[in-house]
């Protein structure tokens, strides 16, 4: 059974303990955006001592390189990138306090590793939902990486951004289950 819970950002530890997969949000406040690019910067940075471009307690990060914003909109198109993409990087992130991704597709066994130990969780939203995501977008500002055009990093601000816990901090996960009631149903064939 799924649950709609209604989550303002940024995410607090217990929050996200608290989140099963299946559950589905809708998400109010600001997080941050960030795709390959932005995450090898951030991860380069760190290691040379230096800091990351915003505070990431309690933080979500959507994988995302919004297109141009129309007239009227705070973005244009906002979909989705393969979060897998992102993998190398976000175990780090997550021990300095990253709380949530939001993404496409499923997650390395370093990462789901790392949800569990420290409480985080995975978040995706239904395909071809990208104009519907856009409209949840209230306002958007580039706040690190300006020259990386689109992949910058940008600070976005949401109303009621609906979106799937796809794989909670207990490490229970929709891929995997999807994946073995299928086999399920094949063998039985």
């Amino acid at each position: 059974m799924t649950n709609e819970k209604r989550v303002q950002l940024p995410i607090a530890n217990e929050t996200a303990a608290s989140l099963r997969a299946g559950d589905l949000l809708l998400l109010s406040g600001t997080f941050y955006t960030g795709r390959d690019a932005a995450h090898a910067r951030m991860i380069e940075n760190l290691n040379k001592g230096g800091e990351l471009p915003f505070d990431i307690k309690d933080q979500l990060i959507y994988y995302v390189g919004p297109s141009p914003a129309k007239p009227g909109y705070a973005v244009g198109s906002a979909g989705p990138t393969s979060s897998y993409r992102m993998d190398p990087y976000t175990p780090r992130l997550i021990e300095l306090g990253l709380r949530a991704m939001l993404g496409k597709g499923n997650r390395s066994a370093e990462v789901i590793s790392a949800m569990r130990k420290y409480s985080a969780v995975y978040l995706t939203v239904p395909g071809g939902a990208a104009a519907l995501i856009s409209r949840s977008i209230v306002k958007s500002e580039v706040i690190a990486y300006e020259d990386l055009g689109t992949e910058a990093v940008h600070r976005f601000t949401v109303k009621d951004m609906p979106v799937i816990v796809t794989i909670d901090s207990h490490g229970n996960n929709l891929y995997e289950a999807a994946i073995n009631r299928e086999a399920k149903t094949y063998i039985k064939k």
